[in-house]
């Protein structure tokens, strides 16, 4: 079973704390987590494009001219696609691109994700942040002194108020809760740093025993 340092927020060490094998541990599957963030991406997706059919524009009620005799082809409204200002022709129109992703395959691809980061040494535990008042300076020191280079993930606690709105300001820095830790965020991140609350897989008396 893997082992991860805990350390406080100024950087030195406050014991160790075992990873859970069944989160940290296990060979990622890429297929799997390909197809999640595939979907979550495209849940993003507004969907609200729209173009107006030949039905919705304005206009085009009278034949434009007669039907023969004017050498021309015959036309029967100037709403038709092929007018300037007519109708569009299987243009898009509002749709959901939302993806159904089974709930063991979400599972599946952030256990896959987690084990990616801690087989490269990626993930960072601290005993808890103690931000006296909201302060981004004291959270870019944190970072320093923790190592944390590049982008990184921040999981905190829906208590950790001071903590989020230190971090949140940091443009390399991604702050959000246990609960909505994703396989995206975590893929695009080179650091992904938990507290011992927030670390999946951990139960409190082993949280307590690492401090």
């Amino acid at each position: 079973m893997a082992t991860v340092t805990v350390r406080s927020q100024s950087g030195s060490d406050r014991g160790t704390v075992d990873l859970d094998e069944a989160t940290f541990g296990i060979e990622p599957n890429v297929p799997v987590m390909h197809q999640v963030v595939v979907a979550q991406l495209a849940a993003r997706r507004a969907g609200t494009q729209s173009t107006k059919t030949r039905a919705e524009v304005s206009g085009g009620g009278a034949k434009p001219f007669k039907q023969k005799g004017t050498g021309r082809a015959r036309q029967g409204s100037t709403r038709s696609p092929q007018w300037r200002g007519g109708g569009v022709a299987l243009g898009p129109k509002p749709r959901s691109y939302e993806q159904r992703t089974p709930k063991k395959m979400k599972r599946l691809a952030l256990r896959s994700a987690l084990s990616d980061r801690a087989g490269d040494d990626k993930v960072i535990v601290v005993d808890a942040w103690s931000f006296d008042s909201p302060s981004t300076k004291t959270a870019v020191e944190a970072l320093a002194k923790l190592g944390v280079e590049g982008r990184a993930l921040i999981v905190l606690e829906p208590t950790d108020v001071a903590a989020w709105k230190s971090f949140r300001n940091l443009p390399s820095v991604h702050v959000l809760t246990i609960g909505e830790l994703n396989t995206y965020d975590v893929l695009v991140s080179d650091y992904v740093v938990f507290t011992s609350a927030t670390l999946p897989g951990v139960s409190p008396s082993d949280s307590e025993d690492a401090q």
